[in-house]
């Protein structure tokens, strides 16, 4: 079976479609796209009812699919839903130790009911991000400049959602060709120091966004252009771990196994 796999930028609009702030979007309409867009062969075929049969779904997924509105996860939906991103690895005992110890005084209580709010969701996938790159200690004290006091959402620089849609959407963005890698211009044969060119292009895009914020000060833009920069580092770093880790279970997989 076919694993169903998002882009984080589709599990952005999906976040943002059941907040309530998407007027195009739906989950349904997302799941659809991202799946015919890995699908264009069978779709122009006809095929696609045998090609969506042998698509697995997760049960959560299942739930989108029959509704539009569900206001809140379980922590074993979290994991699911972040297991079917792109080059993530999520398990239930990492997120149980950040709701319950590492990340307690952001995430808090499940606040819809026993389950999670979308915001907490989305806080989770960003912490998944941020540990490509950071140790938690310093995702923490990242978390208290944007995010100010956990108790009250309304003081956030920039929410959980709209955070991890925005520097979702800004890597897309900048890996135009979609290769995974983020496109850097200006390359020139025999030229030194290149990697400058990297820091300027993801700055540039990050303060292009945060600009844009004109209710906040100019120390909280920066600031929150330095997360978003760092966001999509992590990103990129993510993919290469992805890579690796792939290699290594080959290694250890097919060691002796003649």
């Amino acid at each position: 079976m076919e694993t169903f796999t998002l882009t984080r930028k589709e599990m952005a609009i999906i976040l943002l479609s059941l907040k309530g702030k998407s007027a195009v979007a739906t989950p349904l309409t997302v799941l659809q796209e991202a799946w015919k867009k890995n699908h264009r062969t069978e779709v122009q075929h006809g095929a696609s009812l045998s090609a969506f049969l042998s698509t697995q779904l997760t049960p959560v997924l299942e739930k989108m699919i029959k509704t539009e509105r569900v206001e809140g996860f379980s922590l074993q939906e979290i994991v699911s839903l972040g297991s079917g991103i792109e080059y993530t690895h999520m398990s239930i005992t990492s997120m149980q130790n950040w709701v319950k110890r590492d990340f307690k005084d952001f995430l808090g209580s499940p606040k819809v009911g026993k389950k999670y709010s979308i915001d907490q969701a989305a806080m989770l996938f960003i912490i998944d991000d941020l540990k490509h790159c950071l140790d938690f200690e310093s995702i923490r004290r990242l978390f208290e400049i944007i995010f100010q006091k956990p108790e009250d959402e309304t003081d956030d620089l920039l929410g959980p959602v709209d955070l991890y849609a925005a520097y979702s959407r800004l890597f897309e963005e900048l890996d135009a060709n979609d290769d995974q890698l983020m496109d850097v211009q200006g390359h020139v044969a025999g030229r030194r120091n290149h990697d400058l060119l990297t820091e300027l292009t993801i700055r540039q895009k990050a303060d292009q966004y945060a600009c844009a914020m004109e209710h906040l000060n100019p120390q909280q833009r920066e600031a929150v252009r330095n997360m978003l920069f760092i966001a999509m580092i992590s990103v990129q770093t993510a993919y290469f771990h992805s890579m690796a880790r792939r290699y290594l279970n080959a290694t250890l997989f097919l060691n002796n196994l003649n």
